[in-house]
């Protein structure tokens, strides 16, 4: 089906969908490598697929699309819900097919990010999804990125037979607390969400088992060794999860027949070479979290993110900040602007967790819940501990240098390297990458700032803060941006200097 040639119910179906799945963030970059191979469709690339930007300023190289906006749910956070009155509409799997396959043939995408409402039922809509994958990998022989949400409540089987043919899914949270939940989604439990993210789970650890790996997913250099890091791995936890341990999920467990029309749980995926191996989800799954729409505090985000990393093993938790529109009382009202900077602060942490070696409880507490509106976590963090500082960089650990504002894991890297040439100043540290102009005052090069600064809380803090002003300013006011004209009126007003009131007094002015 070319979309060239196609009804203009086909370019309105997708400009419905396409737009209704504009408000799920949970989707980035594959972090999955899979070659292409003589005649078969698309590759997909672990270093990442992103290369356009939404207007909203997220980057984007995926078809985002909901197979159908129509739900038997009534969310009172979504756009979709059943009570609202929007246009409705549905693509048939061989529609979606000849979507994805068009655009990427024109070069537009690289994969296919594909959620959906729930149609009928959890299981008829999941088998709908599953028709979509195996036509585009079967048929079409599309070996391109593919991010499917999986539907809590949907049969066991089905989510199994997905995950063979998707390399990431996810399903969302959606609200921090059970009690949230039930406010405002009361056809979702808690049980239905975190039941298939386990299951996905053992999926992905007993694939990884039978493949010679890990059971628990690769992570940053030097996350998993961290003393005090979210990842780190007793001794008890590395020989795998033991969920389903001996059941590999492979190529040579399938049974014969597609699901096309009608799901039954008792029938299997198409028959696939006898000597391949399909490994499960191998991108990971990842969850969303809401942001703004019910009460709960920053630490209490954090604490939720960080048990879904260390229970559930997931790849990403994504933030994103409510949008209001739907009214109901029990929601902050239409109109509100969406918490941007409360957004970018919690996915400032989950880099902190996830590449740094920091924990939740290190960032926030019952007692300070909430992360700092003028400061990022870690410049924070280091403003609140500067026992720990300042820290000599030619003598200073890998994992303490982390922990310094103005040096990333990549520049940390480097100073672990370049010192073993010799000893490092400071403008040896601007070529390394280190942002001195936060960095200078947590740091000593051979025993000696690049400033005489005294560690003080509050004589850092204000020179931290203005040079963050104007970023916090920037993630509040997205759609503000435009070029200054010389022709602005700009309101402002000079101070007037000695000489002018000594013109003033002698009557010059």
């Amino acid at each position: 089906m070319e979309i060239g040639q196609g009804t203009m119910e086909l370019k309105e179906k997708l400009r419905i969908l396409s737009d209704a799945a504009k408000y799920d963030a949970a989707c980035t970059s594959s972090g999955v490598d899979r070659p292409g191979k003589p005649g078969a469709l698309g590759n997909a690339s672990a270093a990442g697929i992103c290369h356009s930007f939404a207007s909203d300023g997220r980057c984007i190289s995926l078809l985002k699309i909901l197979l159908t906006n129509h739900c038997i749910y009534d969310c009172k956070y979504c756009i979709n819900r059943r009570s609202n009155d929007v246009e409705r509409t549905a693509f048939t799997p061989d529609e979606v097919c000849a979507l994805t396959i068009e655009f990427y043939r024109r070069n537009y995408i690289e994969g296919l990010f594909l959620s959906s409402g729930v149609m009928k039922s959890p299981d008829h809509t999941m088998a709908q999804v599953y028709e979509v994958l195996y036509k585009l990998r079967e048929v079409y022989q599309f070996r391109g990125y593919i991010h499917v949400k999986a539907i809590p409540g949907a049969d066991a089987a089905l989510i199994d037979q997905i995950g063979l043919l998707a390399d990431r899914m996810s399903i969302n949270l959606e609200l921090p607390t059970a009690e949230s939940l039930r406010s405002l989604a009361p056809h979702k439990s808690r049980q239905t969400i975190l039941g298939p993210m386990r299951q996905i789970q053992a999926g992905i650890a007993d694939s990884r088992l039978s493949m010679g790996q890990t059971a628990r997913l690769e992570r940053a250099y030097g996350a998993k060794s961290f003393s005090n890091g979210i990842f780190r791995l007793e001794e008890g936890e590395r020989d795998g999860l033991g969920k389903r341990a001996g059941h590999a999920i492979d190529g040579r467990d399938l049974g014969a027949a597609p699901v096309l029309e009608g799901y039954d749980g008792r029938r299997g995926l198409a028959r696939r070479e006898r000597n391949e191996i399909r490994t499960y989800v191998p991108a990971g799954q990842s969850t969303q979290i809401i942001v703004g729409a019910t009460p709960e505090s920053d630490y209490h985000m954090m604490m939720v993110t960080q048990a879904l990393y260390q229970k559930y093993d997931l790849k990403r938790v994504f933030f994103s900040a409510y949008v209001g529109i739907n009214e109901d009382s029990a929601l902050p009202a239409p109109g509100e602007k969406p918490p941007l900077l409360r957004e970018h602060r919690l996915y400032q942490a989950d880099w902190l967790l996830r590449f740094y070696g920091f924990r939740a409880e290190e960032l926030l507490s019952e007692d300070k819940p909430n992360f700092n509106v003028f400061l990022d976590p870690k410049c924070d963090w280091a403003v609140r501990h500067l026992e720990y500082f300042p820290v000599e960089i030619n003598l200073a650990a890998y994992e303490l240098l982390l922990r310094v504002p103005g040096i990333g894991a990549k520049s940390a890297r480097r100073i672990i390297q370049a010192r073993r040439m010799g000893k490092l100043d400071f403008p040896d540290l601007k070529k390394l990458g280190v942002v001195l102009k936060r960095a200078h005052y947590f740091i000593t090069c051979g025993g000696r700032q690049m400033y005489p600064v005294k560690l003080e809380e509050n004589r850092i803090t204000a020179g931290l803060i203005s040079d963050s002003q104007k970023k916090n300013w920037q993630i509040e006011h997205q759609e503000s941006f435009r070029q200054l004209s010389l022709f602005d009126d700009m309101k402002l007003e000079i101070p007037p200097t000695v000489e002018d009131f000594r013109k003033a007094a002698a009557g010059q002015l």
